[in-house]
């Protein structure tokens, strides 16, 4: 059931209204907000050698785009649509590498260039089939780091949604991160994807919940910093904590002579960014219900030696409690006695700025 929320701050502000239980908005935002915003489609690692594809599903259990990542022998990957424009079957199952370098549709032959163009169209001999309407849809894309974001139709531009992070943390080696297997995985979470989101947008619960990350972290120097298409939460090392296990920003950055213990951004509407002396770990939020939410951790490391250190460290175990407390969140939401309260000026910003958005693209404000 819907919920009411003043700001803590001008009592003149209206209310911003969100849901945990709503099936009508959660079916809403398929296309309102996820089809209209960027997502991480794959990493550098599943990036196709020349002459070879890859498929790929954009938000599987919820947009569920069939995708295609496509790579000609000369020439720039693109993201090509993984449907055919004849009578909509999918092209490509598995990742293979095409001789001739085209894509051939086993339903009725049709054949594609590997930059999306339409080559063949057999049974529309002397029409003007093939055209360029015949040609597979081409997907915006773009690389940060060792990640690939896409969208089906992004109402803003990726760099909108990058700068900031970049402007913070491009100082780091960001391409030498490489995905580690046997630390990432994917978790079910018995919660909306709001509520995992808001979760990760305050640090105002790490003493309370995560005891081994409030040994590292000086919670009373904690900062929340907003962008217009996200947020960056800082948590700062305490004195004592060993010099290989903080970041220290260079000259000129806004960090700058401050031991910070790791960044956390979050990029709208549901990536998240922590960045750490070893590398990333990567959130990436992907709804399948409005009580059932999969979210497929990645970690990419570019120093090995300082994955154990610092804040960056146990983050296995942070995860559980994460899911655990905002499972226990999503039942509690539920209760018919239940009002919320107001949120920590201080503390909760970034949940605030979340939740504007969320009501703004829902057209809900």
């Amino acid at each position: 059931m819907p919920s009411n929320l003043q700001d803590s701050g001008s009592a003149g502000r209206a209310p911003v209204r969100t849901s945990w239980t709503d099936e009508a908005a959660f079916e809403r935002s398929r296309e309102a907000l996820f089809a209209r915003t960027w997502h991480v489609l794959a990493t550098s690692a599943e990036v196709p050698e020349p002459g070879a594809v890859r498929p790929a599903t954009l938000l599987p259990g919820l947009l569920d785009e069939p995708l295609l990542l496509a790579r000609p022998a000369a020439g720039e990957m693109r993201v090509l649509s993984n449907v055919c424009t004849h009578r909509g079957a999918l092209l490509c199952e598995a990742p293979c590498t095409l001789a001739g370098g085209q894509i051939r549709c086993r339903y009725h032959g049709r054949r594609f260039g590997l930059d999306g163009r339409c080559l063949a169209a057999p049974g529309f001999e002397g029409t003007n089939v093939p055209s360029a309407d015949d040609d597979l849809p081409v997907a915006l894309h773009g690389r940060w780091g060792p990640l690939l974001f896409t969208g089906v139709r992004p109402d803003h531009r990726l760099d909108e949604l990058l700068a900031p992070l970049q402007a913070l943390v491009g100082w780091l080696p960001l391409d030498r991160a490489r995905v580690d297997p046997s630390r990432s995985a994917d978790f079910l979470v018995p919660a909306h994807w709001s509520l995992y989101c808001e979760n990760y947008l305050e640090g105002f619960h790490v003493p309370f919940v995560h005891a081994s990350l409030a040994t590292v972290l000086d919670w009373q120097d904690y900062e929340t910093r907003l962008w217009p298409r996200g947020s960056v939460q800082v948590g700062f090392a305490k004195d004592d904590a060993p010099a290989d296990g903080v970041l220290l920003p260079p000259a000129n950055h806004p960090d700058q002579g401050r031991r910070v213990a790791g960044y956390y951004a979050w990029l709208w509407p549901c990536t998240m960014i922590n960045v750490y002396p070893w590398g990333l770990s990567v959130n990436l939020v992907q709804p399948l219900e409005p009580d059932r939410t999969r979210v497929r951790f990645l970690a990419c490391v570019w120093d090995a030696a300082k994955l154990e250190r610092g804040a960056g460290a146990g983050l296995q175990q942070v995860e559980c409690e994460d899911e655990e407390v905002v499972g226990s969140v999503q039942r509690g939401t539920r209760s018919r006695l239940w009002r919320e309260g107001r949120l920590s000026p201080r503390h909760e910003q970034g949940v605030l700025h979340f939740r504007e958005m969320l009501a703004k693209a829902l057209g809900e404000r």
